[in-house]
């Protein structure tokens, strides 16, 4: 029988507040077992960025990463909030190690290529070393990704962070039976926006597919899902999506929204 890792992803809206992380790494800290955690990069790059004069463009809710902003991104991404975060973690008794996915040859990516729009230095991930994880983790080492690949030429690559964590739980599912938690500051994915009471409780395909139509699941929400539904496909056991405060609950799948095969 396969052990259980769990792979958990926290927003940027839970990065930006120092008391909300800390109390999110407390909960993390106090799980059981094998766990990695994967970070984004929240609003900080944005407002360094600014501070040094270097404007920022963003498509669709999706950064422009010229050569400047990638600078700026993995000093903020690779750089402080992983720190900071690894360091909050051994204050609360995890032992922790900060990755980026060119450490140890971890992520590769390749620079993506639109149609229509050029991104820049942004990546999509074509391989994790699952091996390299695996001996890691089987330290009781607690693994913590910033958001950032490498294309094995030298270049470093900004690179979705769900998608990462996506990734990560894929390539290990292998190994292990893993859980997938998206954490961030809603309660779950909600019938209504507007009302953090109007959860899902569970989202299989099907649903998926007609809340989209209908328009009720959209915008952000969309990519996360199909990242979700990616993972499921790929041998991952479960996939969570829920509020940060709730880690402990979302672990169980008492609360948040499950994504679930038909």
């Amino acid at each position: 029988m396969k052990e259980s890792l769990l792979v958990i992803k926290i927003g940027g809206n839970i990065i930006d507040d120092e008391g909300k992380l800390s109390l999110f790494l407390k909960d993390f800290a106090s799980i059981k077992g094998h766990k990695i955690l994967v970070h984004g990069g929240g609003k900080m790059a944005t407002r360094v960025a600014e501070v040094m004069g270097i404007s920022q463009q963003l498509i669709d809710g999706r950064r422009i990463t010229d050569a400047e902003t990638l600078k700026v991104i993995t000093m903020v991404y690779a750089g402080y909030i992983n720190k900071n975060i690894v360091a909050l973690l051994q204050a609360a008794g995890c032992n922790a190690v900060g990755l980026c996915g060119a450490d140890g040859n971890v992520i590769k990516a390749h620079k993506r290529i639109h149609p229509v729009t050029d991104y820049g230095f942004v990546g999509d991930v074509d391989e994790v070393n699952a091996g390299l994880i695996q001996s890691l983790v089987e330290q009781n080492v607690s693994l913590v990704f910033s958001p950032l690949t490498h294309n094995g030429q030298g270049l470093l690559l900004n690179t979705n962070a769900d998608t990462i964590a996506q990734e990560i739980a894929k390539a290990m599912s292998v190994l292990y039976e893993v859980s997938l938690v998206y954490c961030f500051e809603k309660p779950g994915v909600l019938m209504n926006a507007t009302d953090d009471n109007s959860v899902i409780k569970n989202i299989t395909l099907t649903s998926f597919i007609d809340l989209k139509e209908k328009n009720i699941i959209r915008e952000g929400m969309i990519p996360k899902l199909q990242n979700a539904f990616a993972a499921l496909e790929a041998g991952v056991k479960v996939v969570t999506i829920g509020h940060a405060d709730n880690l402990q609950q979302l672990i169980h799948q008492q609360s948040g929204t499950s994504i679930i095969n038909e």
